[in-house]
């Protein structure tokens, strides 16, 4: 993996620990306000109302994230399920798998 591509996968799966935090303090809550899980360092984009089933059945899979639109990056991710305020992509290849590694819920 280049250089690039392992910076984006640790930003996304730092983003990716952050949201498991905001999910654990957020226990009982309906719907959760998660930071976008994309690769750009610089992204401060929120995702709001994200539902808490939603947001499991995503975690069941190390490969997927929640990402605002227009931030996925089609060479290496394919879009899974899109709604008004966030997609949910799949890595795909070695980002799939450099996801899967780092995915905090090692299963």
């Amino acid at each position: 993996m280049g250089m690039r591509a392992q910076r984006a996968a640790d930003n996304e799966s730092l983003f990716r620990r952050v949201n498991e935090r905001v999910e654990e303090l957020s226990s009982g809550l309906r719907t959760l306000t998660l930071v976008c899980e994309c690769a750009d360092t610089g992204c401060a984009e929120r995702l709001v109302d994200v539902p808490t089933s939603e947001y499991e059945r995503v975690r069941e899979h190390g490969d997927r994230f929640f990402v605002a639109p227009g931030h996925e990056q089609r060479d290496v991710e394919s879009i899974v399920s899109e709604s008004e305020r966030y997609l949910v992509v799949e890595k795909r290849g070695e980002a799939g798998e450099a996801a899967r590694e780092n995915d905090p819920r090692d299963r």
